[in-house]
């Protein structure tokens, strides 16, 4: 049974306070992760342009937004500027990668991504995503290998570049279990890891979870999984600060579960990716969440014929 943990850095905050704390948790564990980064600018700030969207308010309720981020990092590209993350914290994610965990691309602005990319075209997509592994590769002195798109939000054209840019694997939706994504009948041959468990944000707050209770509450879900690849999104803003002890809880239950905690990377290299399940992709909503995601639907029954890859 593997476990993939996955660590979505969002905002200079995270980057320079929760990854180092991180990164103790897993080296006194002996695990390693995977760790994608935010690479430009931070404007968290502009998030507040999503307080229409059904469920953002009550999830800023149940969640202490202001707690886990910071006045600072709130006003982030409204009244404050946005600080370049890439290039104010070069050493800290080369500091990731010298330790062995997995580095990828979180995107190049999440808020830009989080909030634009649903109806954005080919062209804002690719420019978005180019940049990305522009500044990934003045970073790490080598081409991304992974994607794990900001607020799980893909589009067509999005999908079409994981394969074109060469990725070796992609963790961008939610779903169950491993799979190659069909658009509308058109086939990706970059496969899909999606985030199988819910986050610590989703379920706090609900069906009378709190922090002193959520590990418990996660770690039954785990117990009773039919699935033997699981993969779980923590953010460096909340596990790697107030929430970093409930991460070790898990930890510490995943392993007495049976569980092998690794990097997403090691899911993958457990597969023959061209060979995994065809799925239908569409954007959907989920429980503890705002708007609608990248989800895994059912399994492709069209002709494999019909199905195509986009060059």
């Amino acid at each position: 049974m593997r476990l993939g943990l996955k660590i979505d850095v969002d905002t200079l905050r995270g980057t320079r306070e929760g990854v180092p704390r991180l990164l103790e948790i897993l080296q006194r564990h002996g695990i390693h992760a995977t760790f994608l980064f935010s690479l430009g600018p931070d404007h968290t700030g502009r998030a507040i342009r999503r307080v229409f969207r059904k469920g953002f308010v009550g999830k800023v309720r149940r969640t202490s937004v202001m707690r886990h981020y910071g006045v600072k990092t709130l006003l982030y590209g409204t009244l404050l500027p946005a600080p370049d993350i890439g290039r104010r914290a070069t050493s800290i994610m080369r500091s990731v990668s010298g330790e062995g965990h997995e580095t990828g691309i979180h995107c190049w602005d999440h808020s830009r991504w989080q909030d634009g990319v649903a109806s954005a075209d080919a062209g804002w997509t690719r420019r978005e995503m180019e940049h990305a592994c522009e500044r990934y590769v003045e970073i790490f002195r080598e081409p991304p290998s992974t994607h794990g798109a900001a607020g799980w939000q893909m589009n067509v054209h999005a999908l079409r570049l994981t394969q074109q840019l060469g990725f070796d694997y992609c963790s961008d939706g939610r779903g169950a279990y491993p799979h190659l994504p069909v658009w509308h009948g058109e086939l990706i041959r970059c496969p899909q890891f999606p985030t199988t468990l819910p986050t610590l944000d989703e379920l706090l707050g609900t069906d009378a979870i709190t922090e002193e209770n959520v590990a418990a509450r996660l770690l039954e879900r785990t117990q009773a999984a039919a699935a033997d690849a699981q993969v779980f999104t923590l953010h460096a803003e909340l596990e790697g600060a107030r929430l970093a002890g409930v991460f070790e809880q898990l930890l510490i239950g995943w392993k007495a579960q049976g569980w092998a905690l690794g990097p997403v990377r090691a899911l993958r290299d457990a597969v023959e990716p061209l060979a995994l399940p065809r799925c239908e992709t569409m954007l959907a909503p989920i429980a503890g969440r705002s708007g609608t995601l990248l989800m895994q639907g059912e399994e492709f029954l069209g002709d494999a014929d019909v199905a195509r890859q986009e060059l």
